[in-house]
């Protein structure tokens, strides 16, 4: 054996298990029976409210329609809270139930993961599980997990990101645990559910699946099984992620983007991820701004910064955004992905830097219960220097930082942090 390779960043790779999944158009209609048969009798449901869209009303009818007694908590926050985790495990304590439904995106899904964890090791505090396999019991209640956007891809993942808000309330900190006791019961991805997502919500879970696809294709981690997955996501999600966010109740696009959002997932579940979500997790906690807007801000210049030790990767990218990459050397190609990503960013209206993102234009919250006391004391972002060093030390600490393929230090990521805020992308183009 040779020494070298022992001393490589991850010579140990490890294959993390997929829940079964139930996918396509009327697929939700199934939860009533799909739930007696996995026994639940008594369950609690976990999600944002999904203020008027009546999904969550319909999918609680059809439950109780087939004999299911339900509780109901609504009051997930986008970035979910270690508060909003640890209300809805009391919750199910003080009702006696048996199993766990979420409805929504990856708020709703991570804060149910935290419950089931919390609810096996009798109430502890969900943050005292941040980090890789701490959880003790493999015993969780039965969770099935019920998609209403096409970004998250937590229904199938084995990672929940959790907003811990009481270790230094001046600093919340966003972490990511995981854990394969976290891997739902049962994912059921129905496109019909996403067409009541609003326009700007839409693109930016889509720009969610980019960065989840495109970060495993390059990671340090470089874990074979997911690069086909991966590169696949991308060429939906640049095929699709158009006619889903213009034409959201035609089906073709949204079921394009159901399929990209849930292998861009099982790609990143053992591929790794990299520093568009390091620095997503940081603006998320200090701002509360929505994790999918963060990640398409921030791909862009991941990406130029990235370029460079993997332009190899960058050009298959390219080539499945659709780019004709015949007679380019593979800068020029990681390039053409670069400008392919900036021009889709640009097409489907995302702000293009974070100073652009305006609290009262913001859709998620809009959708599920309203703009939280958490949201509304968020300072904005200015782009001064305190908030450039503020995100970068958050960045540098992140569970996803290490599989980023390129070397990440104080001096090399804040020049992306202050970039992605006050940055202009024409300078990326060359």
């Amino acid at each position: 054996m040779q020494v070298d390779e022992l001393l490589k960043p991850f010579p140990i790779k490890e294959f993390h298990p997929f829940p079964r999944a139930l996918m396509g158009p009327g697929s939700h209609e199934l939860i009533g029976p799909e739930a007696l048969k996995l026994g639940f009798k008594k369950t609690l449901v976990m999600t944002s409210g999904l203020r008027g869209t009546d999904i969550v009303n319909k999918i609680v009818e059809s439950m109780k329609y087939h004999g299911l007694e339900v509780v109901l908590y609504d009051k997930v926050e986008s970035n979910p809270k270690d508060y909003n985790v640890m209300d809805a495990v009391g919750l199910y304590q003080q009702n006696n139930c048996d199993s766990f439904v979420s409805i929504g995106g990856g708020s709703s899904h991570d804060a149910c993961k935290g419950a089931r964890i919390s609810v096996a090791h009798d109430g502890r505090n969900v943050n005292e599980f941040e980090g890789f396999n701490k959880s003790e019991n493999p015993s969780n209640p039965p969770h099935i997990a019920v998609s209403t956007t096409a970004g998250t891809g937590s229904e199938t993942s084995w990672a929940y990101v959790i907003t811990d808000t009481t270790t230094d309330p001046d600093n919340p900190h966003k972490y990511v645990a995981f854990d394969d006791q976290s891997v739902t019961t049962l994912a059921i991805d129905d496109p019909v559910l996403y067409y009541d997502c609003p326009i700007d919500y839409t693109a930016q879970c889509g720009f969610d699946v980019l960065a989840h696809a495109s970060e495993p294709y390059v990671s340090r981690l470089d874990f074979q099984p997911s690069l086909g997955n991966a590169l696949h996501a991308i060429k939906l999600t640049s095929q699709n992620l158009r006619k889903a966010v213009w034409n959201g109740q035609e089906l073709s696009g949204r079921e394009g983007m159901m399929y990209a959002q849930y292998i861009a997932a099982q790609a990143f579940n053992s591929g790794g991820l990299g520093i568009i979500h390091s620095i997503s997790h940081a603006v998320s906690a200090f701002y509360d701004t929505h994790h999918g807007l963060n990640n398409a801000i921030a791909l862009p210049r991941v990406w130029a910064f990235n370029m460079p030790v993997v332009y190899e990767r960058f050009a298959d990218i390219a080539e499945a955004m659709g780019v004709d990459t015949r007679g380019m050397t593979k800068p020029q190609a990681a390039d053409a992905a670069l400008a392919a990503s900036i021009r889709l960013l640009r097409d489907v209206g995302i702000p293009e830097k974070f100073a652009d993102v305006k609290q009262d234009t913001y859709s998620k919250n809009r959708l599920g219960t309203g703009p939280t006391k958490f949201y509304e004391n968020a300072p904005t972002i200015v782009g001064d220097a305190a908030d450039v060093d503020r995100i970068t030390n958050h960045v540098l600490g992140d569970a996803c930082t290490p599989g980023n393929p390129k070397e990440c230090t104080f001096e090399t990521v804040r020049p992306v942090v202050d970039h992605s805020i006050n940055g202009d992308l024409d300078d990326l183009l060359t």
